[in-house]
């Protein structure tokens, strides 16, 4: 059974920085792309941050220079380091893999 659990969300003030991370079972994540997409209230879920198999990585418009994603093999554990948060960056993020493949969500509330 493919699972993937989000952990590392929380409250942090504008200026702060937080690292998510993604716990995958049941999928090798070095084997494929995988991705962070964010929700804030009322707006649609958006792309974040991508890592592929071969580890080129890439990271949205609105977060590019603040957003780093890497991955532990070993561990099989996708993370998302998000620096200088702003109050726009509140939302749930998500972890995915192999399209349609979500984690539960973890809530990321940035305060000015």
């Amino acid at each position: 059974q493919v699972q993937l659990v989000e952990s590392g969300g929380g409250s942090v003030q504008a200026g702060g920085s937080l690292r998510l991370s993604c716990t995958a079972s049941g999928i090798t994540i070095s084997t494929l792309t995988m991705r962070w997409y964010r929700q804030a209230p009322g707006k649609q879920r958006e792309f974040v941050a991508a890592i592929t198999r071969v580890g080129t990585t890439d990271c949205a418009d609105s977060v590019k220079g603040r957003c780093t994603i890497s991955r532990d093999n070993a561990k099989n554990i996708v993370y998302l380091q998000m620096n200088s948060l702003q109050p726009e960056d509140t939302a749930i993020y998500y972890c995915n893999s192999l399209g349609g493949i979500w984690g539960q969500g973890i809530q990321v509330t940035v305060s000015s």
